[in-house]
């Protein structure tokens, strides 16, 4: 059995087992009431046939037979007795002295204990019949007024409680019971196409199926589809990082080609040509330390990005003085811009503290430098300004150089892209500063993106959490 068949089975269940409690109990309620009423108006007819006799200062027979006559009762059986016990008056016997003591009767021992008392379903000593007792003591008449229906169909039909209640209660348990069996159903359907999605997920199969098109629109519903999108959205991040892996393999496979054949063909060349001046084969070992050192900074810059990427390193993140990073990068870069021409206008403020990690900050504006001076052109200026706006400093580096053209700003920061091939390695870059760039202002909860400037150049805009 289904767990939607389970629920709704043991629901339903629950609701039946209400239902009858409350039928019996209101059963016996009802019925309880109309005894009640049966025997207080019964109780009304011997208190007023009491205050009659009592009036007419008569309590022979022939006082209490008129007043029967003027309250008739159809079946009524009327008895007095005693305090006693003895019949005084019967208006179905006239034996008395037959009829035996009365004083242990139920009815009469709660009438002269409690003042009234009723007896329900007793058969009569003195006439056979079952009949429905109900007695009043008058102590100061010292008798009882005792009177009585017979249990005929009369009085079983007014003592039996009413059907109709049973009808609606087993009604209301019927459309419940529908209404349970279409949730049930409901709930099975979802609980199925989640079934069917796990399979198909376990066993690597599309969920491209009609069976997981749509779902019912209602919460249950609502959390199996989102499920389902969030697999998918995760089966698509997983796709899509495994295409990014393997485009990364292929460029770092081919940048490392270039440099590692030129290391061979210079060490080759020096192997075998003999008659080699001492001259040139000093400047073959000189291009080979320097096509190593390509090599080196492309395998840090892949490791860099491979440990931001997986997080596999927990960087520490501390205040960070940026105005004093960029002081050091522009001592570092000092020769490099003055060879050609270049002047860097630091404008930020002093100090500007962030809490960051200091090597992936350093990373940010010193690739963005190199960057700059290696594309820009010469005598060209470079310009960093901030400001800040509630958490978040934002930075814009720029430079009135070349530029970049349009078509090319939406990808700068992919993976081993380049502008223009030939030139970025005869520069020496590895292709991958500005990925590492975005990356680490990502891993300070900001975003950057590169756009022309209006005159010349290009600028880079992003932010970092103070």
């Amino acid at each position: 059995m289904s767990i939607g068949n389970k629920f709704s089975l043991q629901i339903i269940s629950v609701f039946c087992i209400f239902a009858v409690v409350f039928i019996l109990f209101q059963h016996h309620r009802e019925k309880e009431f109309k005894i009640e009423r049966l025997n207080t108006q019964l109780q009304d007819y011997n208190e007023q046939l009491c205050q009659s006799l009592t009036a007419a200062g008569d309590h022979s027979e022939p006082a209490i037979a008129s007043f029967e006559r003027r309250h008739h009762m159809p079946g009524l059986r009327l008895t007095l007795i005693s305090e006693q016990g003895y019949v005084l008056y019967d208006n179905t016997r006239k034996d008395y002295g037959d009829m035996g003591n009365h004083l242990q009767r139920k009815e009469v021992q709660e009438a002269l204990t409690q003042g009234n008392g009723s007896d329900i379903d007793r058969r009569s000593a003195s006439t056979g019949k079952e009949y429905f007792y109900s007695a009043s003591y008058f102590p100061k008449q010292h008798y009882i007024v005792r009177s009585a229906l017979p249990y005929d169909h009369t009085l079983t039909e007014a003592l039996q409680a009413e059907q109709r209640y049973i009808w609606v209660a087993l009604v209301i348990v019927a459309l419940l019971s529908f209404l349970l069996f279409r949730f049930g159903k409901r709930l099975d359907r979802n609980i199925n196409q989640l079934r069917i999605f796990a399979q198909r997920a376990a066993a690597n199969e599309s969920l491209d199926v009609e069976d997981l098109a749509e779902f019912p629109g209602d919460e249950l519903g609502e959390i199996a589809e989102r499920i389902i999108k969030i697999y998918r959205r995760l089966q698509y991040t997983k796709e899509e990082q495994n295409r990014l892996k393997h485009e990364l393999i292929q460029n770092a496979a081919h940048e490392l080609k270039t440099p590692v054949a030129s290391i061979q063909g210079y060490i080759e060349t020096i192997l075998t040509d003999t008659k080699m001046t001492e001259e040139n084969r000093q400047l073959f070992l000189e291009r080979s330390f320097a096509q190593t050192q390509r090599l080196t900074a492309i395998l840090q810059d892949i490791s860099t990005l491979h440990r931001l990427d997986s997080g596999t390193i927990a960087y520490e993140f501390e205040p960070v003085d940026i105005y004093e990073t960029v002081s050091h990068i522009q001592q570092e870069t000092a020769l490099q811009l003055s060879g050609r021409r270049m002047t860097f206008v630091n404008q930020l403020p002093s100090p500007l503290i962030v809490r960051g990690n200091a090597s992936l900050l350093y990373s940010i504006f010193r690739n963005l430098t190199d960057n700059a001076i290696a594309y820009a052109g010469d005598g060209t200026t470079i310009t960093l300004t901030a400001r800040q706006t509630g958490d978040y400093w934002h930075f814009c580096f720029s430079d009135n150089g070349v530029g970049i053209p349009q078509e090319h700003l939406m990808r700068i920061f992919e993976r081993f892209y380049r502008v223009d091939k030939g030139r970025s390695r005869k520069m020496g870059g590895t292709g991958l500063g500005l990925a590492i760039v975005k990356n680490a202002v990502i891993m300070h909860g900001g975003t950057i993106t590169a756009c022309r400037n209006e005159d010349s150049g290009v600028r880079f805009v992003f932010d970092i959490h103070c």
